[in-house]
């Protein structure tokens, strides 16, 4: 079965793509992502949030590739090894924007769309404004209302941070990790070590600076209105212990947004595709099995 036994595997199996000028950004941007699988069943896109990248779902993609479907894990703009120059927005609708170009390059109609964290507010941004893109949609622990993370916004501050040395981000980073994690034996030194490598140097850190300052409760407060007009098949996949995004939030979503799902995972926290790989991969297939796919009916 696929697997990757360091971060440095799963980074040297990304693929790389530039996208033109005027698709996402006014200058060529270069994503980097993952690509494997048959679509058997369907394609998968998988979106992380801030401060991770394709990495966090490293367990979890072996799983839905042996399961039948091909599967996609991009590094948003500004995150992980994609595009990291200080000459662009990160704002949620810019990484919707830079999505909808990927899928146009991979030629690709129509995803089960997966996202967590602020890859959440990207895919209720999808899932409104894109919706014939969206045939299935999962959000799992996501940011949404006006909850934001302290520790994030924090970073946003550029006179705080930017002066500050690399050692005390990756301080912060390694609080962070363990803070959102229920079972602390899932905290390996090659998780740590995977999801703090891409900020583990000054272009890093100030990538992930930029990308905290990103962070608005404006964008996902003008969502809340237009929740009721998603029209794909919804599942709100949560992690009950999350420090941060509570499962209230997700509760609300669920009964916002028509006929959605809600499924608690409990004993796991907010990086619950770490903190519980082979349960949350269970409830996404269940889910994707028991719901009608537009792209085989």
């Amino acid at each position: 079965m696929l697997s990757w036994a360091t971060w440095e595997e799963f980074k040297s199996s990304q693929q790389e793509i530039k996208l033109p000028a005027g698709t996402v950004a006014h200058i060529p941007v270069t994503i980097r992502y993952i690509d494997t699988g048959q679509d058997f069943k369907g394609t998968i896109l998988l979106m992380h949030g801030i401060p991770t990248w394709g990495y966090l779902y490293h367990a979890v993609i072996p799983l839905l590739v042996q399961a039948g479907y091909r599967v996609i894990a991009p590094d948003f703009l500004g995150h992980g090894w994609s595009d990291r120059r200080d000459r662009f927005d990160r704002s949620f609708q810019d990484q919707a924007r830079m999505i909808i170009s990927l899928l146009d390059a991979l030629h690709l109609d129509c995803v089960d769309l997966v996202g967590h964290d602020t890859g959440g507010a990207v895919a209720l941004i999808l899932a409104i404004e894109h919706q014939p893109r969206v045939n299935r949609l999962v959000i799992t622990n996501a940011v949404c209302y006006d909850r934001f993370d302290d520790d994030m916004l924090d970073f946003g501050h550029p006179f705080r941070w930017k002066s500050r040395p690399i050692a005390d981000l990756v301080e912060a980073l390694e609080v962070s990790l363990a803070a959102g994690l229920s079972d602390h034996s899932r905290l390996t030194t090659e998780f740590r070590a995977g999801i703090i490598a891409p900020w583990s140097s000054e272009e890093g850190k100030l990538s992930l600076l930029r990308n905290a300052s990103a962070l608005n409760a404006n964008q996902t407060m003008a969502l809340v209105d237009r929740h009721a007009s998603i029209s794909a098949p919804t599942m709100i996949l949560w992690g009950m212990d999350d420090p941060w995004q509570k499962s209230t939030d997700g509760v609300q979503l669920s009964n916002e947004i028509p006929e959605a799902l809600f499924k608690p995972l409990n004993g796991a926290s907010h990086w619950v595709q770490q903190d519980a790989p082979e349960e949350f991969t269970a409830a996404l297939l269940e889910f994707l099995a028991n719901t009608p796919n537009n792209k085989f009916s």
